[in-house]
């Protein structure tokens, strides 16, 4: 006779007895098919505590370790149990100490966010810190942000609405930003290319296609992240054009995001193509030096106010890293933090020249090539000036001011002493140069135009 166990407000049979699952027979399987390190740092930190008709419960011994198995392991687990009782269908996770709790969802107050049924990779993949009120709107990015704020409204008419940009421009802050929004009532999916390709293969795998189908297509917003994947993947693209099709007739907001435009992915299909882009298509720009500049200072406080910093960087850093860094805002942020660390151990902001040592391999590779022979006829060009009259000893405000611009350029980014510069600006004396810098750094301060002037010619040679 079957034992009945009360688990709060869930009362179920207990499986008999004698077909209870063997944990230690399951333990061998996990070290066999995990292999010993990953068995030993995690698997085994596991314990059997409970099995019912359809699932089994089990506990670790702290949230971290039951958060890093659910992400990784949980569904090969499942798998194994699955090999010696095909009728469990789903693990639950309880902490140590608190085993008549099993949490089904690694984040139970956000229950608007769907779990993915049956899958023990119930985690959201919403990141809390990626809002829209920390979303730097620039120039670049201003229209992809307007549109992911208007799509959170009760009504849009982009759907879809398509983002795309080059790696680390800001896509998935938006996109997690639209799903943080978007009212708790609304069911909300928010998934990779890759994750939905994974649960698609998982469920041919285990015959569960029509489970597979009515999960992903009940969200009222569905949210995928870097759709390029499906590239060349001839089935998920076509459950992926159905799944959207679908959605778009049960008038469910569907939010993309690509490195490229609809037009630009290679081996699509031309149908999904075509859906995609009968939406809004918008691109993210480059930052420019400006955005870049109000990026890292606002990362800069948000580091100071986390971990409770006192030190300061001074605004001649930060424009260096917003001119040096031009690969990705990622890459940026991730210089701005080998400087923060130079400056908590040094209890000072760098130098331009301690930036330039500390960021070696970060800085476009360039910037080698960077002369101050190649900034001399640079400037001459940009201010319709001949070369030979800029490095004149002539002091009109015409040709001084462009000598200056060319001897600042030269201080920060050629390797060259002051004396060497001076000497190639017709054997000038040092104190010229450093004359000329301090003349620009002030005027970039204070006057617009030389500020753009400045800003336009290292843009040209960068």
């Amino acid at each position: 006779m079957n034992k009945v166990l009360l688990n709060k407000n869930v009362e179920v049979s207990l499986a008999k007895e004698e077909n209870l699952l063997n944990w230690n027979q399951l333990l061998d399987k996990f070290k066999q098919n995990f292999g010993n390190d990953i068995y030993e740092s995690w698997i085994k930190n596991l314990s059997f505590k409970k099995e019912f008709n359809h699932y089994v419960v089990l506990s670790a011994p702290t949230r971290f370790v039951r958060d890093w198995i659910v992400s990784r392991y949980a569904d090969k687990i499942l798998d194994v149990i699955k090999t010696f009782k095909k009728s469990i269908e789903r693990i639950e996770f309880t902490i140590e100490g608190n085993q008549d709790q099993p949490e089904k969802s690694e984040f139970p107050n956000r229950k608007h966010i769907i779990p993915i049924e049956n899958s023990l990779s119930n985690y959201s993949r919403f990141n809390p810190n990626n809002r829209f009120d920390n979303f730097m709107v620039g120039e670049s990015n201003e229209l992809a942000y307007t549109a992911a704020r208007k799509v959170c409204g009760q009504s849009s008419h982009y759907n879809p609405l398509f983002i795309y940009s080059s790696v680390g421009m800001g896509k998935t802050h938006l996109l997690n930003a639209i799903g943080l929004e978007i009212d708790s009532s609304k069911k909300v999916m928010f998934i990779s290319a890759e994750r939905f390709m994974y649960h698609f293969i998982r469920s041919i795998k285990s015959n569960e296609m029509v489970k597979f189908k009515d999960f992903f297509r009940m969200a009222n917003v569905f949210i995928i992240d870097d759709i390029q994947f499906v590239s060349g993947k001839e089935a998920m693209q076509e459950e992926f054009f159905h799944t959207f099709n679908a959605l778009i007739e049960r008038g469910s907001q569907v939010v993309i995001s690509s490195s490229k435009p609809p037009s630009g992915l290679d081996r699509t299909q031309e149908r999904i193509k075509s859906r995609m882009s009968g939406g809004l298509v918008i691109d993210i720009q480059p930052p420019d030096t400006d955005l870049k500049i109000k990026i890292l200072k606002n990362k800069f406080e948000e580091i100071k106010i986390n971990f409770k910093e006192n030190y300061n960087l001074d605004h001649d850093v930060f424009e260096f890293l917003a001119f040096e860094i031009t690969s990705s805002i990622r890459e940026l942020v991730g210089a701005l933090n080998r400087i923060l660390a130079f400056s908590k151990a040094n209890t000072k902001s760098p130098t331009i020249y301690e930036c330039k040592k500390i960021l070696k391999d970060f800085i476009n590779s360039n910037s080698k090539s960077i002369t101050v022979e190649s900034i001399q006829n640079l400037v001459a060009t940009y201010f319709n000036l001949n070369l030979q009259e800029m490095l004149s000893p002539r002091r009109s405000r015409s040709l001084a001011r462009p000598r200056q611009i060319a001897m600042y350029l030269a201080k920060q980014h050629t390797t060259n002493s002051l004396p060497e510069i001076g000497r190639k600006f017709s054997n000038r004396d040092h104190t010229t140069v450093i004359h000329a810098v301090k003349k620009i750094d002030e005027l970039i301060k204070n006057d617009n135009g030389i500020r753009q002037n400045v800003m336009e010619l290292k843009k040209k040679f960068l």
